[in-house]
């Protein structure tokens, strides 16, 4: 019993989070995270800057150890609402936790915001300005000095890319773990699988980079984003052109889209910024600033429209849609396991 009232909970969080986002009265474990990792980071660095081996070994253990602490409260929550035979009060807190861990309403509100100021046409000082600051919110890369037409592919790549570690990754491990409550209430549950994959992925848009020190202290926060994201990346390949207009190309666009993510060197971005470039027909990649050095991207999808504002609400659409679509896909496989 105490499984369904996690699935119906989970289904609930998915609806909140597409609706109202992340309450602002509420800290996000986000935030929580980002302080441990940000803390740790901090002393490894300033202390061991120079010695490749420690800021590996300090890597590890500030990965492994956000990870558990994450793992170990979601798992403590979960079995006190079990024990608890599904309390109230517990039972919002799981709705709350596990809505914490999507990024469906920020992420998509925030560029869309961005593609709205610049399709307005009439763009001051002062809008550009306040563009290139909402654009470099949600990318790394520097967009102090680029065009409106690259600030829009910025966004649209952003989106494209996060919306597998902010929307797909934790669907999917959140549903995992409900289906291991089906069969042991000590196996790991939804919340403390979110909470896990959440701490994977603070940890690498934290640490998980590729240069200075960086690239030895993130190196195992960096790996096992890989992996942890490695099936939701390719379910979302094949899943994302059942809900496209694309779906009688079905295995051409696979092919297209795994041949042009297979260039990047993260195995699941460039895979995710290609079926969503050739779902929606948009031209992604090429040049952009990163740390003072200028990075050339693999081109996706060459023939491809440049990124508009039309385009970034048709890809809102998709990723509305394919959400949709998993809640039928894991509501069938739940009930008939």
């Amino acid at each position: 019993m105490a499984e369904i009232n996690l699935f119906f909970i989970f289904i609930g969080s998915i609806g909140f989070d597409l609706l109202i986002g992340d309450p602002k009265f509420i800290i996000h474990p986000v935030q929580i995270i980002g302080l441990y990792v940000n803390q740790l980071t901090n002393f490894f660095i300033h202390n061991f800057k120079k010695n490749k081996r420690i800021l590996f070994g300090g890597g590890l253990f500030i990965a492994l150890s956000t990870i558990l602490i994450s793992f170990l409260i979601g798992k403590f929550i979960e079995l006190i609402f079990i024990q608890s035979k599904s309390n109230f009060i517990f039972g919002i807190i799981i709705f709350l936790g596990l809505s914490s861990c999507l990024a469906s309403k920020s992420l998509t509100s925030s560029v869309k915001e961005i593609s709205g100021l610049i399709k307005n046409g009439i763009i001051d000082q002062k809008t550009e300005k306040l563009i290139r600051k909402k654009v470099q919110r949600i990318v790394s890369r520097d967009v102090s000095k680029s065009s409106l037409e690259h600030l829009l592919r910025s966004s649209g790549e952003s989106l494209t890319e996060n919306s597998v570690d902010g929307i797909f990754g934790p669907l999917f491990w959140i549903f995992i773990g409900i289906v291991f409550m089906k069969f042991s209430i000590f196996l790991p549950g939804p919340l403390s699988l979110g909470f896990s994959y959440k701490a994977i992925s603070t940890l690498d848009s934290m640490i998980g980079y590729k240069y200075d020190q960086y690239k030895y202290l993130g190196f195992f926060s960096a790996k096992i984003e890989d992996y942890s994201t490695f099936i939701p990346s390719r379910l979302v390949l094949l899943t994302l052109p059942l809900v496209s207009s694309k779906i009688k190309k079905y295995i051409s666009i696979i092919k297209k889209s795994s041949f042009d993510g297979s260039k990047y060197d993260s195995p699941n971005s460039g895979i995710s910024e290609a079926i969503f470039a050739y779902t929606s027909n948009i031209k992604l990649g090429g040049k952009s600033k990163y740390n003072n050095e200028i990075i050339e991207k693999p081109i996706i999808n060459s023939n491809g429209d440049f990124c508009t504002n039309e385009k970034i609400n048709l890809i809102c659409q998709l990723i509305l849609r394919l959400q949709l679509l998993w809640i039928i896909f894991f509501t069938v496989i739940f009930f008939n396991i």
